[in-house]
Protein backbone atom coordinates (compact mmCIF):
# COMPACT_ATOMS: atom_id res chain seq x y z
CA UNK A 1 0.00 0.00 0.00
CA UNK A 2 0.94 3.56 -0.39
CA UNK A 3 2.12 5.63 2.27
CA UNK A 4 1.51 8.82 3.52
CA UNK A 5 4.51 10.98 2.75
CA UNK A 6 3.78 9.62 -1.11
CA UNK A 7 -0.07 11.28 -0.83
CA UNK A 8 1.74 14.01 0.52
CA UNK A 9 4.21 14.62 -2.70
CA UNK A 10 1.06 13.56 -5.20
CA UNK A 11 -1.30 16.09 -3.66
CA UNK A 12 1.52 18.72 -3.95
CA UNK A 13 2.72 17.86 -7.67
CA UNK A 14 -1.49 17.65 -7.91
CA UNK A 15 -1.44 21.66 -6.99
CA UNK A 16 1.52 22.93 -8.81
CA UNK A 17 1.45 21.28 -11.90
CA UNK A 18 5.05 21.64 -11.87
CA UNK A 19 7.72 18.89 -10.44
CA UNK A 20 10.29 21.86 -9.48
CA UNK A 21 7.76 23.98 -7.62
CA UNK A 22 6.51 20.99 -5.81
CA UNK A 23 9.80 20.04 -4.91
CA UNK A 24 10.77 23.53 -3.41
CA UNK A 25 7.83 23.42 -1.72
CA UNK A 26 7.93 19.69 0.35
CA UNK A 27 11.84 21.05 0.69
CA UNK A 28 12.93 17.85 -1.25
CA UNK A 29 14.72 17.38 -4.47
CA UNK A 30 13.23 16.38 -8.21
CA UNK A 31 14.30 13.04 -8.06
CA UNK A 32 13.53 12.33 -5.16
CA UNK A 33 9.99 13.59 -5.81
CA UNK A 34 9.66 11.59 -8.75
CA UNK A 35 10.64 8.68 -7.88
CA UNK A 36 7.84 8.66 -4.80
CA UNK A 37 5.35 9.41 -7.75
CA UNK A 38 6.41 6.50 -9.76
CA UNK A 39 5.91 4.07 -6.11
CA UNK A 40 2.28 5.48 -5.55
CA UNK A 41 1.52 5.04 -9.93
CA UNK A 42 3.09 1.39 -9.26
CA UNK A 43 1.17 0.74 -5.94
CA UNK A 44 -2.28 1.56 -7.45
CA UNK A 45 -1.71 0.05 -10.80
CA UNK A 46 -2.97 3.37 -12.49
CA UNK A 47 -0.98 6.51 -14.34
CA UNK A 48 -1.75 9.51 -12.51
CA UNK A 49 0.01 12.13 -14.81
CA UNK A 50 0.58 12.67 -17.89
CA UNK A 51 3.86 14.88 -18.53
CA UNK A 52 6.69 15.75 -21.03
CA UNK A 53 8.82 18.01 -21.04
CA UNK A 54 6.78 21.14 -21.20
CA UNK A 55 3.80 20.02 -18.67
CA UNK A 56 2.57 18.21 -16.28
CA UNK A 57 -1.06 17.27 -16.01
CA UNK A 58 -3.46 14.92 -14.04
CA UNK A 59 -5.04 12.01 -15.80
CA UNK A 60 -8.92 11.19 -15.25
CA UNK A 61 -7.34 8.54 -12.51
CA UNK A 62 -5.57 11.54 -10.99
CA UNK A 63 -8.11 13.64 -10.85
CA UNK A 64 -10.43 11.01 -8.64
CA UNK A 65 -7.66 10.32 -6.59
CA UNK A 66 -6.81 13.68 -5.79
CA UNK A 67 -9.66 14.02 -4.13
CA UNK A 68 -9.78 11.01 -2.16
CA UNK A 69 -5.98 12.00 -1.12
CA UNK A 70 -6.39 15.15 0.58
CA UNK A 71 -9.55 13.89 2.23
CA UNK A 72 -6.85 10.73 3.95
CA UNK A 73 -4.22 13.50 4.54
CA UNK A 74 -6.79 15.47 6.22
CA UNK A 75 -7.90 12.52 8.58
CA UNK A 76 -4.48 11.63 8.98
CA UNK A 77 -3.74 15.34 10.29
CA UNK A 78 -7.29 15.34 12.56
CA UNK A 79 -6.59 11.31 13.97
CA UNK A 80 -2.81 12.67 14.72
CA UNK A 81 -4.39 15.62 16.85
CA UNK A 82 -7.45 13.72 18.18
CA UNK A 83 -4.16 11.35 19.62
CA UNK A 84 -2.79 14.37 21.33
CA UNK A 85 -5.92 15.79 23.15
CA UNK A 86 -6.52 12.11 24.01
CA UNK A 87 -2.96 11.74 25.83
CA UNK A 88 -3.37 15.29 27.38
CA UNK A 89 -7.05 14.22 28.82
CA UNK A 90 -8.15 16.89 26.79
CA UNK A 91 -10.95 14.31 25.21
CA UNK A 92 -11.65 11.03 25.74
CA UNK A 93 -14.39 9.25 28.26
CA UNK A 94 -14.62 8.79 32.21
CA UNK A 95 -17.03 6.79 34.27
CA UNK A 96 -17.72 7.96 37.68
CA UNK A 97 -19.95 6.06 39.85
CA UNK A 98 -21.11 7.89 43.80
CA UNK A 99 -22.93 7.35 46.34
CA UNK A 100 -26.74 8.61 46.04
CA UNK A 101 -25.87 10.98 49.40
CA UNK A 102 -23.37 12.90 47.12
CA UNK A 103 -26.12 13.97 44.54
CA UNK A 104 -27.18 16.52 47.21
CA UNK A 105 -24.46 18.73 46.79
CA UNK A 106 -21.35 18.08 46.26
CA UNK A 107 -21.84 15.51 42.94
CA UNK A 108 -23.57 18.76 40.89
CA UNK A 109 -21.25 21.00 41.93
CA UNK A 110 -18.02 19.48 41.27
CA UNK A 111 -19.24 17.72 38.41
CA UNK A 112 -20.39 21.35 36.59
CA UNK A 113 -16.57 22.77 37.33
CA UNK A 114 -15.18 19.93 35.70
CA UNK A 115 -17.34 19.84 32.51
CA UNK A 116 -16.29 23.67 32.31
CA UNK A 117 -12.76 22.40 32.58
CA UNK A 118 -13.29 19.81 30.03
CA UNK A 119 -16.02 20.12 27.83
CA UNK A 120 -14.89 17.51 25.11
CA UNK A 121 -14.76 15.02 28.12
CA UNK A 122 -17.92 12.23 28.10
CA UNK A 123 -18.77 12.08 32.06
CA UNK A 124 -20.57 8.63 32.49
CA UNK A 125 -22.58 8.55 35.87
CA UNK A 126 -23.55 5.96 37.62
CA UNK A 127 -25.42 5.58 41.28
CA UNK A 128 -23.79 2.29 43.51
CA UNK A 129 -23.38 2.17 47.16
CA UNK A 130 -20.06 2.09 48.48
CA UNK A 131 -18.63 -1.71 48.11
CA UNK A 132 -20.70 -1.75 44.76
CA UNK A 133 -17.99 0.61 43.30
CA UNK A 134 -15.09 -1.17 45.40
CA UNK A 135 -15.77 -3.63 43.21
CA UNK A 136 -16.64 -2.08 39.97
CA UNK A 137 -13.22 -0.53 40.52
CA UNK A 138 -11.43 -4.04 40.92
CA UNK A 139 -13.30 -5.25 37.93
CA UNK A 140 -12.44 -2.04 35.84
CA UNK A 141 -16.44 -0.63 35.08
CA UNK A 142 -15.53 2.96 36.39
CA UNK A 143 -12.64 5.17 36.80
CA UNK A 144 -13.67 7.07 39.92
CA UNK A 145 -15.35 6.37 42.91
CA UNK A 146 -16.88 8.86 45.16
CA UNK A 147 -17.34 6.71 48.02
CA UNK A 148 -18.08 6.80 51.78
CA UNK A 149 -15.06 4.60 53.05
CA UNK A 150 -12.03 4.82 51.63
CA UNK A 151 -10.21 1.19 49.99
CA UNK A 152 -7.72 0.94 51.73
CA UNK A 153 -5.93 -1.70 49.54
CA UNK A 154 -2.73 -2.16 47.21
CA UNK A 155 -2.92 -0.84 44.05
CA UNK A 156 -5.86 1.62 44.54
CA UNK A 157 -5.35 5.74 45.55
CA UNK A 158 -7.97 7.03 48.25
CA UNK A 159 -8.16 10.97 48.53
CA UNK A 160 -11.15 12.38 51.16
CA UNK A 161 -12.92 15.11 49.49
CA UNK A 162 -15.33 16.31 52.42
CA UNK A 163 -15.86 16.04 56.04
CA UNK A 164 -18.84 17.54 57.76
CA UNK A 165 -20.98 16.79 60.43
CA UNK A 166 -24.47 14.51 60.73
CA UNK A 167 -27.10 16.47 62.10
CA UNK A 168 -30.51 15.51 63.45
CA UNK A 169 -33.36 15.10 61.51
CA UNK A 170 -37.04 15.13 64.09
CA UNK A 171 -40.06 15.62 62.75
CA UNK A 172 -41.27 18.71 63.16
CA UNK A 173 -43.86 18.23 65.26
CA UNK A 174 -41.27 16.31 67.90
CA UNK A 175 -40.52 18.00 71.47
CA UNK A 176 -36.33 17.96 70.59
CA UNK A 177 -37.62 20.21 67.19
CA UNK A 178 -37.75 23.12 69.58
CA UNK A 179 -35.71 22.22 72.02
CA UNK A 180 -33.25 24.41 73.28
CA UNK A 181 -29.99 22.20 73.06
CA UNK A 182 -30.07 18.38 71.76
CA UNK A 183 -27.63 15.71 72.92
CA UNK A 184 -27.14 11.90 72.09
CA UNK A 185 -28.44 11.24 75.45
CA UNK A 186 -31.59 12.68 73.84
CA UNK A 187 -31.84 9.90 71.08
CA UNK A 188 -32.17 7.08 73.93
CA UNK A 189 -35.33 5.08 73.60
CA UNK A 190 -36.49 7.53 70.80
CA UNK A 191 -38.03 5.72 67.58
CA UNK A 192 -34.75 5.99 65.39
CA UNK A 193 -34.36 5.49 61.29
CA UNK A 194 -30.71 3.64 60.49
CA UNK A 195 -29.03 3.18 57.39
CA UNK A 196 -28.89 -0.34 56.84
CA UNK A 197 -25.48 -2.37 56.93
CA UNK A 198 -25.83 -3.98 53.40
CA UNK A 199 -26.21 -0.39 51.55
CA UNK A 200 -24.36 1.32 54.12
CA UNK A 201 -21.75 -0.54 56.08
CA UNK A 202 -19.71 2.85 56.88
CA UNK A 203 -22.48 4.80 57.94
CA UNK A 204 -24.23 1.75 59.87
CA UNK A 205 -21.13 0.86 61.60
CA UNK A 206 -19.94 4.48 62.40
CA UNK A 207 -23.44 5.72 64.36
CA UNK A 208 -24.44 2.17 65.85
CA UNK A 209 -20.52 2.27 67.56
CA UNK A 210 -21.26 5.94 68.82
CA UNK A 211 -24.37 5.19 70.18
CA UNK A 212 -22.84 1.69 72.02
CA UNK A 213 -20.00 4.01 73.28
CA UNK A 214 -22.19 6.35 74.60
CA UNK A 215 -24.72 3.62 76.39
CA UNK A 216 -27.60 5.28 74.16
CA UNK A 217 -29.73 3.05 72.79
CA UNK A 218 -32.51 4.35 70.56
CA UNK A 219 -35.25 2.03 69.20
CA UNK A 220 -34.35 1.38 65.52
CA UNK A 221 -37.61 0.93 63.66
CA UNK A 222 -36.37 0.76 60.27
CA UNK A 223 -32.74 0.06 58.46
CA UNK A 224 -32.80 2.14 55.10
CA UNK A 225 -30.17 2.25 52.38
CA UNK A 226 -30.49 5.84 51.14
CA UNK A 227 -30.78 9.31 53.12
CA UNK A 228 -33.47 10.38 50.88
CA UNK A 229 -36.05 7.28 51.74
CA UNK A 230 -34.97 8.23 55.72
CA UNK A 231 -35.97 12.04 55.41
CA UNK A 232 -39.19 10.54 53.60
CA UNK A 233 -39.86 8.39 56.81
CA UNK A 234 -38.70 11.19 59.00
CA UNK A 235 -41.38 13.66 57.49
CA UNK A 236 -44.24 10.54 57.90
CA UNK A 237 -43.25 11.02 61.27
CA UNK A 238 -41.71 7.81 61.84
CA UNK A 239 -38.81 8.35 63.84
CA UNK A 240 -35.83 10.85 63.90
CA UNK A 241 -32.24 9.95 62.27
CA UNK A 242 -28.83 10.83 62.11
CA UNK A 243 -28.05 12.54 58.61
CA UNK A 244 -24.74 14.27 56.96
CA UNK A 245 -25.17 18.23 57.08
CA UNK A 246 -25.60 18.24 52.86
CA UNK A 247 -28.92 16.27 52.85
CA UNK A 248 -30.22 19.60 54.65
CA UNK A 249 -30.74 20.22 51.03
CA UNK A 250 -33.10 18.16 50.90
CA UNK A 251 -36.08 19.92 51.62
CA UNK A 252 -39.28 18.72 53.33
CA UNK A 253 -42.14 20.42 55.59
CA UNK A 254 -42.51 17.84 58.04
CA UNK A 255 -38.26 17.64 58.89
CA UNK A 256 -36.67 20.04 61.11
CA UNK A 257 -32.43 20.17 61.09
CA UNK A 258 -31.13 20.24 64.50
CA UNK A 259 -26.80 20.54 65.35
CA UNK A 260 -26.09 17.31 67.43
CA UNK A 261 -22.62 16.90 69.05
CA UNK A 262 -21.64 13.24 68.42
CA UNK A 263 -18.05 13.38 69.87
CA UNK A 264 -14.74 13.63 68.40
CA UNK A 265 -14.35 11.69 64.72
CA UNK A 266 -17.85 11.00 63.98
CA UNK A 267 -18.57 12.81 60.83
CA UNK A 268 -19.55 12.12 57.25
CA UNK A 269 -16.49 11.70 54.74
CA UNK A 270 -17.01 11.35 50.91
CA UNK A 271 -13.69 9.98 49.36
CA UNK A 272 -12.67 9.98 45.75
CA UNK A 273 -11.26 6.46 44.82
CA UNK A 274 -9.29 4.80 42.04
CA UNK A 275 -6.94 2.27 40.70
CA UNK A 276 -3.47 2.91 40.74
CA UNK A 277 -2.61 1.92 37.54
CA UNK A 278 -5.80 3.88 35.32
CA UNK A 279 -3.64 5.24 32.51
CA UNK A 280 -6.89 6.84 30.99
CA UNK A 281 -5.17 10.98 30.47
CA UNK A 282 -8.72 11.79 30.79
CA UNK A 283 -9.34 10.14 34.39
CA UNK A 284 -6.29 11.93 35.57
CA UNK A 285 -7.17 15.41 34.40
CA UNK A 286 -10.50 14.95 35.69
CA UNK A 287 -9.04 13.61 39.17
CA UNK A 288 -7.17 17.26 39.01
CA UNK A 289 -10.50 19.32 37.81
CA UNK A 290 -12.23 17.92 41.10
CA UNK A 291 -9.75 18.08 43.33
CA UNK A 292 -9.39 22.01 42.19
CA UNK A 293 -13.14 22.15 42.68
CA UNK A 294 -12.76 21.03 45.83
CA UNK A 295 -9.87 23.56 47.27
CA UNK A 296 -12.00 26.26 45.52
CA UNK A 297 -14.97 24.96 47.56
CA UNK A 298 -13.08 25.16 50.61
CA UNK A 299 -11.25 28.72 49.81
CA UNK A 300 -15.06 30.10 49.35
CA UNK A 301 -16.46 28.27 52.70
CA UNK A 302 -13.73 29.93 55.05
Amino acid sequence: MFELAQLRCFTTVATELNFRRAAERLNMTQPPLSRQIQLLEHSLGVQLFTRNTRSVALTAAGRAFFIEAQTLLERAHQAAIAARRFAEGDIGSVTISFVGSAVYEFLPRVIAEARQNQPHVKISLTELNTYQQHEALRARRIDLGIVRAPLLQPGYETECLVREPFVLAVPSQHPLASATTVSVQDLDAQPFLMYSHSAYPPFNELLTGMFRSAQVAPEYVQWLGSSLTILALVNAGMGLALVPRCATNVVFKGVTFRDIDLGEGVQSELHLVWRSDNDNPACRMLLEAIRAAVKAEARAAQ
